[in-house]
């Protein structure tokens, strides 16, 4: 039996996964994080050069991957310059080696055995986003990697619409800008992404989830570290003089809100423990906070710093000392200022029969940090889902269908 010819962008999708590009938050210091990284990075740029790309750059530093298609409009309209960016690196919540993806044709809609073994099954009642799924081929892991679909399946559906273009000469159209970027997973994604070598009026990240999913919404975003100070004494004599630090920790995350990630949805904010570590003389808890109203961020903020203000009152000066970073901010203030490139994303996706579902990002993009650096940028699906779990999976009609989207992006934007 001869073995199944798939679509460019499937075929690119399957090849990149399979390699491993996980970034990692411990070395987040240096960009890019983790050096293999860069053999996707390499990959792209190569591609990009035998497909006829012009400007094809490889920022060697910094692990980025930057090319342009240029216009071929025969007449003089002025046409905007539309830039497509996806990350390439992967989440270190799961590991990305030796990724095995597996090609379900025609799903069912029931549950999804990915490892007997190992007991481990993407369940429709956990993933209800499957049963738009049915009838359409996926794309699954063997359940002992995450896929690599966010942001892998951007990846490929940028590289087979410029394929798209620059095998297609006929078809006109404005300037393309294509960029690659490492370390989204760990904050860093833009730190050094060339906006003005990019030279893009205007840009789109294409690192969503389900088919029609769009947002030029997303958190602001604080990390905060908790350091908690105890005292430690043989636990035999230890009445009235012992300070348990992790004890503390815990009594400072109990009189927090309980407005948590897995509390909350839509346009709600939450506090997120994201790791908690010591011992009864030191303890550190780490702490994210997200809000889509930038009052309402401020104020959790703030009960935060009252809740260790009031438990050094209660156990002692210094006793829980408190630093907050800012992360990002909600980069609909600054895309609203021009909601004619939402629209023509939203034009784009009902062209090929998919209706747009606007709705706000639970949790950040490149995207929002472009947008305040001067380079608008909302956010568009890729067809995907479950990211950052062994569950993840994507579907191959949705993956074609938003290549269609991204050419009809570039065509609507030149009057075709």
């Amino acid at each position: 039996m001869a073995e199944r010819t798939y679509s460019t962008v499937v075929e690119n999708f399957l090849r990149y996964v399979k390699i491993d590009t996980q970034s990692l938050e411990q070395y987040s210091d240096k960009t890019p994080s983790t050096e293999k990284q860069r053999d996707l990075a390499v990959l792209l740029r190569d591609e990009l050069l035998a497909l006829g790309a012009s400007n094809v750059r490889y920022d060697e530093e910094h692990c980025y991957v930057y090319a342009q298609i240029p216009s071929n409009l025969t007449s003089k309209k002025d046409v905007p310059s539309i830039g497509f960016i996806a990350h390439i690196d992967t989440s270190e919540a799961v590991s990305g080696a030796d990724v095995k993806p597996r090609v379900i044709e025609q799903y069912d809609g029931t549950d999804i055995v990915l490892n007997k073994e190992r007991n481990i099954v993407t369940r429709v009642s956990e993933f209800p986003m499957l049963q738009s799924c049915k009838g359409k081929s996926l794309i699954v892991t063997d359940g002992n990697t995450l896929l690599g679909g966010d942001d892998k399946a951007g990846v490929a559906e940028i590289m087979a619409m410029a394929e798209y273009f620059l095998t297609h000469p006929e078809i006109e159209h404005g300037k393309i800008c294509i960029g690659f970027t490492p370390d989204e997973e760990v904050g860093n994604g833009v730190a050094f992404f060339d906006i003005k070598g990019f030279d893009a009026d205007y840009a789109y990240t294409v690192d969503g989830g389900e088919l029609g999913d769009m947002s030029y919404e997303c958190f602001n975003a604080a990390g905060a570290t908790l350091t908690v100070r105890g005292k430690s004494v043989h636990p035999g004599s230890a009445k009235n003089i012992m300070k348990n630090a992790i004890k503390l920790a815990y009594e400072f995350l109990a009189v927090l809100p309980n407005e948590c990630p897995e509390n909350t949805e839509g346009y709600e904010g939450f506090y997120h423990v994201d790791s908690i570590h010591g011992d009864v003389e030191k303890t550190t808890v780490e702490l994210i906070i997200r809000d889509h109203d930038s009052e309402t961020f401020e104020q959790r903020k703030q009960t935060v710093r009252n809740t260790v203000e009031l438990l050094n009152l209660k156990y002692g000066e210094n006793i829980f000392e408190l630093e907050i970073k800012e992360q990002y901010r909600n980069m609909r203030e600054m895309i609203e200022k021009n909601l004619s490139i939402v629209d023509n994303a939203a034009s784009a996706m009902r062209r090929v029969g998919v209706e747009p579902k606007i709705s706000p990002i639970r949790g950040g993009t490149d995207g929002a940090r472009l947008s305040f650096d001067g380079l608008l940028c909302p956010n568009i699906c890729t067809g995907s889902e479950g990211h950052h779990g062994r569950n993840e999976f994507a579907c191959i009609e949705d993956m074609e269908t938003i290549v269609e989207i991204l050419k009809n992006i570039v065509l609507l934007a030149c009057g075709e």
